[in-house]
């Protein structure tokens, strides 16, 4: 499957459609020059890897007690250090991040992850190397 994005819900967007319809040309392009036999020489590449999903604050009632902070809004996928801010209170108190490693949270307050007490993704980069490929077929 290939899921692009950001858009909100029943939204249909021209760039998103647009980099949705590459990936996938590429996707294909790839099937089509594998199965004429071409071979891939080994690479390398940098991937997020999930670590945890991460919920909002939430008082004893279980209700929501602070937001995603505006300095994280919109910062998918870029670095998250310890003490850099990541939720505002409703009494307008800053709560940082903290943690011993730097991550890159994702999924940042998507309105269709609050029911299951998401208030973002914690991931980590992680490179990933790949053998040379080649279709064995004939």
């Amino acid at each position: 499957g290939v899921e692009v994005g950001p858009q909100p819900q029943g939204v249909a967007r021209a760039d998103i459609l647009d980099k949705m319809r590459k990936i996938v040309k590429h996707g294909l392009d790839f099937v089509q020059l594998f199965n004429e036999g071409k071979e891939f020489p080994p690479c390398t590449i940098e991937v997020f890897k999930i670590m945890e999903k991460v919920d909002y604050p939430r008082n004893k009632n279980d209700e929501i007690t602070a937001i995603i902070h505006p300095k994280l809004q919109d910062q998918d996928w870029q670095p998250l250090n310890n003490g850099d801010p990541l939720f505002l209170t409703l009494d307008g108190e800053v709560i940082p991040y903290q943690g011993n490693c730097t991550v890159y949270p994702t999924f940042i307050n998507e309105a269709a992850y609050y029911e299951k007490k998401q208030a973002f993704v914690k991931t980590e980069k992680i490179k990933l190397t790949a053998k040379h490929l080649r279709c064995s077929a004939s």
